[in-house]
C-alpha cells in the first residue's frame, strides 16, 4: 500500500536569534516546478535579505535539493533538509530567510537556527498522510465508547466526527491496510454489539498532526 507524509498546508514561523531575523516557510509542492516557483517568489519578496536558504524533497523521481545560499557550507541547507528527511516528509519545499543582525552565530548556532526555523514552519503547516483511507460509521453504546476510541487509536485512525445521541456514532477514517484488523477487533471486543458501516475508500491526504 502506498503511504507517505506531506505538509498539510502552508506554514510560516519567525524568530530572532542574536539580532538575526529568521523566517521559515513551508509549502506542499508536488513537482519540482512548484518548489522552484516558491523559491522564486521568496527571493523576489526578500531581495534585501542576507540569505534565502532552501531545501525541497519531491517524491516523484526521488528529487532532493538544497542550498546554503552563501552561508558557510553545511550550516543551513542540509540542516533545513534534515528536518524533513528525518521525519520522512515528501513533496515539501522550505525556504528560510535570514536578515543578518550583526552577531555571528558560529557553525553550530547557524545549524540550530535554520533547523529551528524549518521545524517551526513545519509545525505550523501540520502533517498529512497520503494513503488509501476507508471511511467507517460506527454505532455503539456509551459503555463501549472508550474501548472504541482506543481501538481507533491502536490502528492510527482519524476520527472525523462524534455524535452523542441515544447511542454514540463515530465517523472515522482507517487506512486500507489496517481496516480488516480494525473491524475484527471492534467486533471481537464488543461481542458483535458495535455496529459499523463501511462507506467507501479513496486515496487522499488526511491530517494526522
Amino acid at each position: 500500500m502506498i503511504s507517505y507524509l506531506v505538509p498539510a498546508g502552508f506554514g510560516e514561523a519567525e524568530f530572532i536569534e542574536k539580532h538575526s531575523r529568521f523566517i521559515g516557510r513551508v509549502w506542499r509542492t508536488d513537482t519540482e516546478e512548484e518548489a522552484l516557483e516558491c523559491l522564486r517568489q521568496m527571493r523576489e519578496k526578500h531581495r534585501d535579505a542576507t540569505h534565502n536558504v532552501y531545501a525541497y524533497i519531491i517524491r516523484e523521481n526521488n528529487i532532493t535539493r538544497y542550498s546554503d545560499d552563501g552561508e558557510p557550507s553545511g550550516t543551513s541547507g542540509m540542516p533545513t533538509l534534515n528536518v524533513f528527511s528525518s521525519e520522512e516528509i515528501k513533496n515539501v519545499c522550505c525556504v528560510v530567510t535570514r536578515y543578518f543582525g550583526g552577531t555571528l552565530l558560529g557553525t553550530g548556532g547557524l545549524a540550530r537556527a535554520y533547523s529551528k526555523a524549518a521545524k517551526l514552519a513545519l509545525d505550523a503547516a501540520g502533517v498529512s498522510r497520503m494513503a488509501q483511507w476507508r471511511s467507517f460509521s460506527i454505532n455503539c453504546d456509551y459503555g463501549f465508547f472508550e474501548k472504541a476510541k482506543r481501538i481507533l487509536e491502536d490502528v492510527e485512525a482519524v476520527t472525523e466526527e462524534t455524535d452523542f445521541g441515544a447511542e454514540v456514532t463515530l465517523k472515522a477514517l482507517v487506512r486500507e491496510d489496517r481496516a480488516e484488523a480494525f473491524t475484527e477487533k471492534l467486533t471481537d471486543l464488543s461481542n458483535g454489539k458495535a455496529v459499523f458501516k463501511d462507506t467507501g475508500s479513496q486515496f487522499l491526504g488526511v491530517r494526522i498532526r
